[in-house]
């Protein structure tokens, strides 16, 4: 497969601001900052890092499949949350997510739009075979 792909969230700045939820080039894969916002614009569980982030990882791999990637094509995630003393729940929802893909990760401290939002993720793909060979 070549080209460019397109996945749309549904987010109501995708269209102002210009951007999709997710681009793939080739087979490298780009998601863009996801948050536990459901379909209805209501924030998911506010205030659980934990249950967030699960939800944004459900949102990040319907993206990733919508321009033909899965999780395990996944190399790296990158977390911005609201308090990294609770990190740690973060670590517990991606470690049950990723444990047999091992993505490399890093989470930053940061101010996000919504109150008792927690967490936001990116994640970049490369679309492989089992052996890690890029079909091209």
């Amino acid at each position: 497969m070549t080209g460019i792909r397109y996945a749309s969230g549904g987010g109501r700045f995708e269209t102002v601001a210009a951007y999709s939820r997710a681009k793939r080039v080739g087979p490298f894969v780009a998601v863009a900052g996801t948050t536990a916002i459901e379909p209805s614009g209501r924030l998911h569980q506010p205030g659980d890092t934990y249950a967030q982030t699960i939800y944004a990882f459900q949102r990040i791999e319907a993206a990733l499949n919508e321009v033909g990637a899965e999780l395990k094509h996944v190399v790296r995630t990158r977390a911005f949350l609201t308090d990294m003393r609770n990190a740690g729940e973060f670590a517990r929802a991606h470690g049950e997510i990723f444990a047999d893909i091992l993505p490399v990760t890093s989470a930053v401290a940061a101010g996000l739009t919504t109150a008792g939002m927690m967490v936001e993720i990116e994640a970049d793909a490369i679309v492989h075979d089992s052996d890690g060979v890029i079909p091209y």
